[in-house]
């Protein structure tokens, strides 16, 4: 096998295995699109948001954290009309409140940042051989969760911060056999 199971399940989870998924991340913009994605996807298997993302990205506004800040009862009443994107009112009013918290959290630090440190500044790197050992949370990713809460952020869960450690590189879970493994190590990481 030269890629993680899940992505075998369709076309789509396959792209994006191979061009983001474990892909260390530092931008903020990209951090901020990806907690909003991650918390919309709760309960719902990731598939379903790739098939809505670039319709998030045109109704979110290319997920401008100013702007989505700024959605009035119109706008969320307009969202939670729209097919194009997971109609959870609960899933719409938190990307509003994870915008403001995001604006707050700019005005003394970087969410990359504070993301980051939970893993010192570098990918946890894991080596597991089958899918079933791969967790659903940890330690650090409860901890992260906790922190974001504390920040102002909800829809920010220990499972669904695991799973955006996961997507956007601070931990590598491609499996060892998976050709991605190798390829999501950074060789020279970012210096704070």
């Amino acid at each position: 096998m030269n890629t993680c199971d899940w992505a075998l399940t369709h076309q789509l989870n396959q792209i994006y295995h191979d061009e983001e998924w474990g892909v260390p991340c530092f931008d903020d913009q990209k951090l901020f699109e990806f907690l909003i994605l991650e918390g919309a996807q709760a309960g719902l298997n990731w598939l379903t948001v790739l098939k809505k993302r670039e319709h998030y990205r045109k109704v979110y506004q290319g997920f401008n954290p100013e702007k989505i800040a700024r959605f009035n009862q119109r706008k969320i009443d307009s969202l939670l009309k729209d097919p194009g994107i997971i109609r959870n009112k609960l899933k719409v009013a938190s990307a509003k409140q994870n915008a403001k918290a995001y604006l707050k959290l700019q005005e003394t630090t970087s969410l990359s940042d504070v993301l980051w440190d939970f893993v010192d500044g570098k990918p946890i790197v894991n080596r597991w051989k089958k899918q079933s050992q791969v967790p659903a949370k940890t330690d650090i990713s409860d901890q992260m969760s906790k922190e974001l809460k504390r920040l102002g952020f909800n829809f920010v869960g220990s499972t669904i911060c695991y799973a955006f450690m996961q997507a956007m590189g601070l931990v590598n879970d491609h499996l060892i056999t998976c050709k991605r493994h190798k390829a999501c190590l950074l060789p020279k990481l970012r210096i704070k």
